[in-house]
């Protein structure tokens, strides 16, 4: 029995681990069945034991467990318009419209929480926060088939402890695992600080650690407000691509922090609004621009060039409605402004974090005196990216990045 539980485990782990292509840049809008039901609004709730993903004080209410498994359909394209001037020292790509493969992937996750007394409670949460993949056939930048692949799981142990009924602080130390792969770069190598460190080398693994901390105040019968914080997680180096990424090899995971509110105009219905902030800008692997970097220093330097996205705030608005003791249904719209900037086209080829708009619908139903069974879908709504190649003649040629996304999620909710 052992045995087979550790191979369950394994096998979770690897699934949670895989490439999202989330879409607040490349975090997930939601974690867990109902957060994604209500548009990734949850901070100011205590929807079930995935809490510790937004806010771990919305632990101090729960208890049980949640499994849930998410299929995410990404669907990534660029076009290039103008043809290469093949002037000296430029970097034209070829015309045409490119579609990336590898479309399906699952996003799995699950949550446990147990009481130790009327104040406190320990759990844990298992989930991937997003990541980012392309899989291009073409020669891209003329070194063959060309595309990244990273992915990322947190692992959050959490601790609530509650002031009284209305008031609750969590804390969870978050374990962090990343993987990356980068394939068809090696056109880079002249800007390279370690060409043999740049490309093709297979996947490389990286561990770090965070703390996230959290408060949930239930101020009235009506009214619940929340507010969650978590650190830049400070992430070993991907030395197979101590050549590619800024600060040798260095991938940090941004910090980030939410703040929301939740109302209940009648007692069946819930209104809730997030807003959430992610500081991408802060890691320089992600927020340091192509030029003028790649010009005074090389990749894998300090100060290389990066993918040269902006910070992210992300506007989260959410709706749950028991419709009878047995049924909720939910609806969310969500809003951010994607991170490229129209000057960040070309590195962002491997990285198209263009969508901006989410709609999302779910619902729950019991199936069991305490088992309930959780569906959510989510339509990220195609957004395109267009500027000019930064290496070619200035006018000459354009680049188009595209993306559009389906997330179907399915889970159980057990001990409620």
């Amino acid at each position: 029995m052992k045995t087979r539980i550790g191979i369950a485990l394994v096998a979770l782990l690897a699934l949670a681990a895989a490439p999202a292509l989330a879409t607040d840049g490349y975090f997930q809008l939601g974690y867990g069945t109902a957060q994604n039901g209500m548009g990734g609004t949850g901070v100011a709730l205590s929807l079930n034991t995935m809490s510790p993903a937004t806010n771990p004080a919305g632990n101090a209410w729960v208890t049980g467990y949640d499994l849930s498994l998410a299929v995410f359909n990404p669907n990534r394209e660029f076009t290039v318009t103008g043809s290469p001037s093949g002037y000296p020292g430029t970097f034209g790509l070829q015309p045409g419209t490119v579609k990336s493969g590898t479309s399906v992937f699952l996003m799995p996750s699950i949550g446990a929480n147990w009481k130790l007394n009327d104040q406190m409670t320990l759990g844990v949460a298992l989930y991937g926060n997003g990541g980012m993949n392309t899989a291009y056939d073409a020669s891209v930048f003329y070194a063959g088939r060309t595309g990244v692949n990273l992915m990322q799981m947190y692992i959050a142990p959490t601790f609530t402890y509650r002031l009284g009924e209305n008031h609750a602080f969590g804390v969870s130390p978050v374990l962090g695992y990343q993987r990356f792969q980068a394939e068809g770069v090696g056109s880079f190598a002249p800007y390279s600080s370690s060409p043999s460190n740049l490309s093709n080398n297979g996947f490389d693994t990286s561990l770090g650690w965070g703390v996230r901390i959290g408060y949930l105040g239930k101020l009235t019968p009506w009214l619940s407000v929340g507010a969650s914080y978590q650190t830049e997680m400070e992430m070993a180096k991907f030395e197979k691509y101590s050549g590619l990424y800024a600060e040798q090899g260095d991938f940090d995971i941004p910090e980030n922090w939410t703040v929301g509110v939740a109302i209940k105009p009648i007692e069946c219905l819930t209104i809730a609004f997030d807003v959430q902030q992610i500081n991408y800008s802060n890691t320089e692997s992600i927020g340091n621009p192509m030029l003028p970097n790649l010009m005074k220093a090389r990749l894998g330097d300090d100060g290389g060039a990066g993918f040269g996205w902006r910070d992210v705030t992300a506007y989260k608005f959410g709706l749950q409605y028991a419709a009878s003791p047995n049924l909720t249904v939910r609806a969310g719209y969500a809003y951010a402004k994607q991170p490229i900037p129209e000057t960040e086209v070309l590195f962002n080829i491997l990285a198209p974090g263009t969508i901006e708009q989410h709609i999302t619908l779910g619902a729950s139903a019991n199936v069991g005196a305490k088992t309930k069974l959780n569906f959510a879908v989510v339509r990220a709504l195609s957004k395109s990216v267009t500027g000019p190649n930064p290496l070619e003649v200035p006018g000459k040629q354009t680049i188009e990045l595209k993306m559009d996304q389906w997330v179907f999620d399915l889970g159980l909710s057990v001990g409620f």
